[in-house]
């Protein structure tokens, strides 16, 4: 079970000690009470590319490194992730101490954001999960073909019974969010307290010039995706040999060009001096960016787990932090 003790460094904070005996400080989803580990372990390989062997250990070393916060979707393998984690928390008697995200709106029994599919997505993932609540609702998509008072009110109505701590947007731009921020006010129902963006060294722009002015006025917490780019921030792709070596190569080889190469070079320096990995440096460099709570990060194997956990607690210079922006600058 995850101790968690004062820190006087970060008021308001507090330290993780997981059974490495390693300190993290946790941080706080927006403007909720939600208190994580600021790593989200991704449920999306579970039941698909991880069977229940693999999932199993994968969540074993996250949760025995100090992880808390895990982060699925109602789609994730029809389900399956949904129910994978489930099991697992049951068998580890740990729901208490684990954060649970998951996302609704992309399902094949439920797509959409009308009331009823959200009712019902919901309903269908706390059974999977064994579960009476959902800690962070995730809207997967951004249904403009559904009014958004509709959709706000629905996961209001969740709130009020329970069923559902806190959301968030996962597809949403910065004007759709101004536009859910108000109609919340309007209502007076639950605002949003988080978003999901694709956000890393190689794709800062989108979220950068747009999106993050958005989530810093409404204290939006950030769980930046894609974090590691499919894995091509994790240095395993040098080379056009190495993509066919891996199941994601394919969404990686948009990467391998000079921009990429300059970036990974740099962070190879960054990682010596650190003595960390590559992978590890790529999401301390997210988690040192202003609203930036918990890179969302899948791992095919246990043994990936800790580099990820690691970025929790490595600080980066401000010399190394300020090239890393330059390389990687658009």
């Amino acid at each position: 079970m995850t101790q968690v003790h004062p820190t006087r460094s970060l008021p308001g904070s507090t330290r993780v000690r997981p059974v490495t005996g390693q300190h993290f400080s946790t941080r706080v989803i927006g403007s909720s009470d939600l208190r994580v580990l600021p790593l989200a372990l991704s449920g999306n390989i579970f039941g698909w590319t991880a069977d229940d062997a693999a999932t199993t250990s994968i969540l074993n070393t996250f949760a025995d490194g100090g992880g808390n916060f895990i982060d699925t979707a109602d789609s994730y393998a029809s389900g399956r992730s949904e129910l994978m984690i489930g099991k697992w928390m049951r068998t580890r008697r740990n729901r208490d101490q684990i954060v649970v995200a998951t996302k609704v709106g992309k399902s094949r029994d439920n797509p959409g954001m009308d009331a009823a599919a959200i009712k019902r997505s919901v309903d269908a993932s706390l059974a999977r999960l064994g579960t009476s609540h959902i800690d962070l609702l995730y809207l997967h998509v951004d249904d403009e073909s559904v009014d958004f008072d509709e959709t706000l009110l629905a996961v209001d109505e969740l709130i009020g019974e329970g069923k559902v701590r806190y959301f968030g947007g996962s597809d949403h731009t910065g004007n759709r969010l101004i536009q859910a921020r108000i109609a919340c006010g309007q209502m007076g129902v639950a605002p949003m307290v988080a978003v999901q963006a694709h956000y890393n060294l190689l794709h800062r722009q989108e979220y950068e010039t747009g999106l993050a002015h958005v989530a810093a006025i409404q204290g939006l917490g950030v769980m930046p995706r894609f974090a590691l780019a499919s894995g091509f921030l994790s240095g395993k792709y040098r080379q056009r040999a190495d993509l066919a070596l891996n199941s994601r190569g394919h969404d990686a080889a948009q990467y391998l060009r000079r921009r990429g190469i300059k970036i990974l070079n740099a962070l190879d320096e960054v990682a010596e001096e650190q003595d960390e990995s590559v992978a590890t440096i790529a999401l301390a460099w997210l988690l040192n960016k202003p609203g930036v709570v918990a890179p969302v990060v899948s791992a095919s194997r246990a043994e990936q787990v800790p580099e990820l956990i690691a970025a929790a607690r490595v600080q980066l210079t401000r010399h190394q932090s300020a090239e890393l922006d330059r390389v990687s600058s658009y």
